[in-house]
C-alpha cells in the first residue's frame, strides 16, 4: 500500500493534470502583447513586494498597458489601472492564457500551463538571505515540493537577482538551470528614495509624534513537512519588546514604538495579538500589502531568519538577529546559509558548501537571549556597521542603486 507522501503526490499529479487541461481548453483566446497577469505570495499578498515597483514602472512609461491581478482576498485595494480578479482556476487559465507577461514572487499553481510566444519573469520574494531554499534543504525538503518548484522554474524565462551571492545560490535553491536578470530587487528601490515621505506617512498613519522612532520586529514563519505535506506555524516569541525599547531609547535617543510585521502567510494571526506591558506602543503591520512602504519608515529592524535583515541594511537601516532557537531552526530547515554555531561572538561566515566562490563576514550581530540583544544595542557601534555593511556588499557583489525596477521594466518591453 502507498505510504501517506506517495498518495498525496498521486492525488496532486491527477489534480495538476486536470488543471492543466483549463489551460489548454483557453487557448482558444489568443495571446495580447500588452495584457500582463500579476500574482504575490500565492494570491494572499496584494499590491506589493517587487511585483508592485515593476507594475508602477510599467504603467508610467505605457497607460495601455492592461494589468490584471489575482488575489484570494477580493477586499485587496489597488490602483484603478489594475484589474483585481478572484485566484481561481478559471481565473488563472482564462488570463494567464491571454496575456504576454506574467509576473510572480512565488510559484505558479502546479498544473498551470504556460504557451509559447509567454514571457515569465519570476521576482521571488527574497535574494540574500539566511535560509536554505529548494534542494539546499536536502531531505527537509520533500518530493511534492521538488515537483511543483521545478514546474514552475521549468515555465521562468527569467529570475530576478541582485546579487552574485544569487546567482551561485539559485540554482539549487529555485531548481532552476536557465537565465537571471541581476537588475537589484525592484522592492529595495524605495528604500534608496522618497524615505522622509514614507517616514511622516507612517507617522500620520498610526497618529504617532513625527519626530518620534519606530523598530520594526519581523520574525520569519516556521515550516514543517509531515508526510509530506506543507505545515506553517508560528512560534510563541519569547523577545522581551519592554526591555528592547528601554534599550533603543537610551542608545539612539527619543521616544521609540514597536511595530510588529509578521509573514503574510501569518497576518492574520496578529489581529488577536495583545501586549498590556506596551499599550499605545505597538503598531501592527502585518496586514499590509507592501511591506517595504512600512521598512523605509522605520529606524531600525529586529529579525531572525527573514532576508529583510539584508533589505533593510542596504537601505541604512541598523539591523539586529534575534535568534533564540537557531538549534532547533537549523534541524529544521536542514542547514542556513550562514556558519551561525554557538558561539556566535565568532565572525559569522557564509557556508562555504552553498557559496564557495564568495567569502563574506555577516554584518549584524546575532543575540540568542535577550540579555545579548539589548547588550548588542547599547554597543551598536555605527560607524563600524556601516563598514562592515560596505565590505559585505562588496564581497557578494550587491547590484543596489534604486534603479531595479526600470531595469526589469526594460527586459519586459524588449518581450513585448
Amino acid at each position: 500500500m502507498l505510504n501517506a507522501e506517495k498518495r498525496y503526490i498521486v492525488k496532486r499529479k491527477i489534480k495538476a493534470f486536470i488543471n492543466s487541461l483549463c489551460f489548454y481548453l483557453c487557448r482558444v483566446w489568443p495571446i495580447e502583447n500588452e495584457l500582463i497577469s500579476v500574482c504575490t505570495f500565492e494570491g494572499k499578498g496584494g499590491f506589493g513586494c517587487n511585483p508592485k515597483y515593476i507594475v508602477q514602472e510599467l504603467h508610467a512609461r505605457n497607460k495601455n498597458y492592461e494589468f490584471i491581478w489575482f488575489v484570494n482576498d477580493m477586499s485587496k485595494e489597488f490602483p484603478d489601472y489594475i484589474k483585481k480578479v478572484p485566484n481561481t482556476l478559471w481565473n488563472r487559465a482564462y488570463w494567464l492564457s491571454r496575456s504576454k507577461i506574467w509576473i510572480d514572487n512565488y510559484r505558479k499553481p502546479y498544473g498551470t500551463v504556460k504557451r509559447k510566444g509567454q514571457y515569465y519573469i519570476n521576482t521571488w520574494h527574497g535574494t540574500i538571505g539566511f535560509k536554505t531554499t529548494g534542494l539546499w534543504r536536502g531531505t527537509a525538503f520533500s518530493k511534492m515540493a521538488y515537483l511543483v518548484s521545478k514546474n514552475d522554474s521549468d515555465m521562468v524565462d527569467r529570475f530576478v537577482i541582485d546579487s552574485e551571492w544569487c546567482n551561485e545560490m539559485f540554482p539549487k535553491g529555485l531548481v532552476y538551470r536557465g537565465a537571471f536578470l541581476k537588475s537589484g530587487a525592484p522592492r529595495i528601490d524605495i528604500m534608496m528614495k522618497n524615505k522622509d515621505a514614507m517616514r511622516s506617512s507612517l507617522r500620520d498613519k498610526h497618529g504617532i509624534e513625527q519626530d518620534s522612532k519606530i523598530v520594526m520586529f519581523a520574525p520569519t514563519f516556521r515550516e514543517k513537512n509531515l508526510d509530506g505535506v506543507r505545515n506553517i506555524f508560528s512560534e510563541i516569541w519569547t523577545l522581551d519588546f519592554k526591555g528592547m525599547l528601554d534599550c533603543m531609547e537610551e542608545r539612539f535617543g527619543g521616544k521609540w514604538y514597536l511595530c510588529i510585521r509578521v509573514h503574510p502567510q501569518l497576518a492574520e494571526t496578529m489581529n488577536d495579538y495583545e501586549n498590556k506591558e506596551l499599550e499605545n506602543k505597538i503598531i501592527n503591520e502585518s496586514m499590509a500589502d507592501d511591506m517595504y512602504e512600512i521598512l523605509a519608515g522605520v529606524d531600525a529592524l529586529i529579525t531572525d531568519y527573514s532576508c529583510v535583515a539584508m533589505d533593510a541594511s542596504f537601505g541604512g537601516i541598523p539591523v539586529f538577529i534575534y535568534a533564540d532557537d537557531i538549534n532547533d531552526y537549523i534541524a529544521d530547515r536542514g542547514s542556513l546559509l550562514w556558519d551561525i554555531q554557538m558561539n556566535h561572538s565568532q565572525c559569522i561566515r557564509n557556508n562555504k558548501q552553498m557559496t564557495p566562490d564568495i567569502d563574506v563576514i555577516l554584518p549584524y550581530s546575532v543575540a540568542q537571549n535577550n540579555a545579548e540583544l539589548q547588550r548588542q544595542i547599547l554597543c551598536f557601534n555605527e560607524e563600524e556597521y556601516q563598514r562592515r555593511l560596505n565590505e559585505f556588499e562588496k564581497g557578494v557583489g550587491l547590484v543596489c542603486d534604486g534603479h531595479a525596477s526600470a531595469r526589469v521594466a526594460d527586459y519586459i518591453e524588449s518581450c513585448i
